[in-house]
């Protein structure tokens, strides 16, 4: 794909004090044609540098996305590097273990054995590292052959960090000594439930209790490895202006900022670049940090050893797809000529299991995301099943809005009717409907959230697709709406549905007017 040559990066170079407190450019860094940067000319600044620092962040899937991406060529940079007289170290930035697809099936064990693989050398945990609850993460922390930091989520039974991580650690690079904090957000995105016995405490009191005993261990470069909201890691480095570099995440596109003297850097999702950042303090105490991205393209060859635990739970997943989940009594009804235009079962099916997941008053999903243009016979259902009903890897995001805001969203999904249209709501928790007669601002009619006429004053949790966060579809009203779940911390429709058909074992879902037409 075209953009993947495009190559965003810098130098940049930050002194610790005096008037160099704000940085300078010396760039850009050059990448060549096959994706890996150039070799450094033996005298320039970077290749003096002892430490190259590697980031990805919120990567959940092992192979490339559409020819970009892939841990077997992230593993290919560090080893190149490394051949190259480099000491390359490899951080991750939270959100891995979940979601995805193959992580629905193995609990994001497919992910731990291939970052194994690729050499990572140190991460932070993120929101979804918690999507299987803390037992399982813990599991799956044991499982690491990496180093773990995270100084803000706490055992209660031990009172110290989650799965014996480390709140930070202190490494030595020739003569630099950096220290490592991670740090998690604490906000709702983790719900409790899945906080068995887990505690988070605020992010940035943990930091002010740290970083002071990094610097008695002798850090002279303090790294913090985030999974924070931007305006968080920019908070951070106010607060606390000794942090010098903050290797982030959360956020799923690429950030490079300079906030005082701080470096604060994200590197977009799945592993579609590496941020490659040299650091070096200078004999009369400057640091120097040095940036550059590099797009991880198909011209970059897959280590072996890497490619080879990818490609064998990509095998393994084509076995677990087979796995029944559960049973309909009734055939599912997913033709789509009928299901953009009319309430079908099987988007009742879908709505449910999304509301259910979201715990939300109502749900709205856009048909066009809903496939297979088939009726499924009743009888046992597949993971395969599931991801053929949906196979667009949506995830769930909730939104606090006022009832005319339903109601707009409703009117935009009907503006076509009786045409058929990918817009056309599949429903939960809401009934109406359609004057095909009426303008179409006008065309729908007596909603109901949860068998109550809607109060357009009162404000309702409501459970969409990213799609529909983001506009797709003309959706464009909860824009304003208060976010509870962004996309970045939702999860994946398939497997809300595949958590609602193991509950229930059995559904009968039918057309039962929840969308009637006058």
């Amino acid at each position: 794909m075209r953009w993947a040559w495009i190559l965003v990066a810098a130098f940049v170079v930050a002194a610790d004090h005096g008037a160099a407190r704000g940085g300078a450019n010396h760039g850009p860094a050059e990448a060549g044609r096959d994706g890996q940067p150039q070799q450094e000319e033996p005298g320039s600044p970077r290749a003096r540098a002892p430490l190259t620092l590697l980031q990805i962040n919120d990567v959940y899937n092992t192979a490339p996305i559409d020819g970009v991406g892939g841990l077997a060529r992230v593993a290919t940079i560090k080893r190149q590097l490394a051949a190259d007289g480099r000491s390359p170290f490899l951080v991750l930035a939270g959100d891995f273990l979940s979601p995805s697809v193959a992580s629905s099936v193995f609990r994001g064990a497919q992910m731990i054995a291939a970052l194994n693989a690729a050499g990572l050398d140190l991460a932070t945990l993120g929101n979804h590292e918690f999507d299987f609850g803390d037992d399982v993460l813990i599991e799956r922390m044991k499982e690491a052959r990496w180093q773990w930091v995270v100084a803000n989520v706490i055992d209660t039974r031990t009172g110290q960090p989650l799965g014996d991580a480390a709140p930070y650690v202190v490494k030595s690079f020739g003569a630099l000594k950096v220290g490592f904090l991670g740090l998690c957000l604490n906000t709702s995105e983790i719900s409790n439930d899945k906080l068995t016995h887990t505690r988070l405490r605020d992010p940035l009191e943990a930091a002010a209790e740290y970083v002071p005993r990094m610097k008695r261990d002798g850090a002279t470069v303090i790294v913090a490895v985030t999974h924070l909201a931007f305006a968080t890691d920019r908070a951070l480095v106010e607060r606390i202006p000794d942090v010098d570099l903050v290797i982030g995440g959360h956020e799923h596109y690429v950030i490079t900022s300079t906030v005082n003297r701080a470096l604060i850097s994200k590197a977009g999702t799945d592993a579609r670049w590496v941020a490659r950042i040299d650091v070096n303090r200078r004999a009369e105490g400057a640091l120097e940090r040095f940036y550059e991205l590099l797009p991880v393209t198909g011209a970059i060859a897959d280590e072996p050893d890497t490619a080879a635990v990818v490609a064998s739970y990509e095998s393994r997943l084509g076995t677990e797809l087979e796995v029944v989940v559960g049973s309909t009594t009734t055939p599912l009804d997913a033709v789509s000529v009928r299901l953009r235009s009319s309430e079908r079962n099987v988007g009742n099916f879908v709505a449910d299991a999304v509301r259910a997941e979201a715990r939300a008053d109502v749900a709205i999903i856009n048909s066009g995301s809903i496939r297979g243009d088939r009726v499924y016979p009743a009888g046992p259902i597949t993971r395969r099943t599931i991801l053929s009903l949906h196979p667009l890897g949506n995830v769930i995001c909730t939104v606090r809005v006022p009832g005319s805001v339903i109601v707009a969203a409703l009117r935009n999904g009907v503006a076509r009717f009786p045409a058929t249209a990918g817009a056309f709501p599949q429903v939960s928790g809401v009934t109406f409907t359609i004057d095909p007669a009426a303008p179409r601002d006008a065309r729908v009619a007596d909603v109901r959230v949860n068998g109550e006429p809607l109060d357009p004053a009162r404000r309702y949790v409501v459970a969409i697709p990213d799609y529909i966060f983001k506009g797709g579809d003309g959706y464009t009203m909860f824009a304003d709406g208060e976010v509870l779940v962004a996309p970045e911390a939702g999860n994946l429709i398939v497997t809300a549905m595949a958590k609602y058909l193991a509950a229930k074992q059995e559904i009968s879902p039918v057309v039962e007017g929840r969308i009637t037409v006058r």
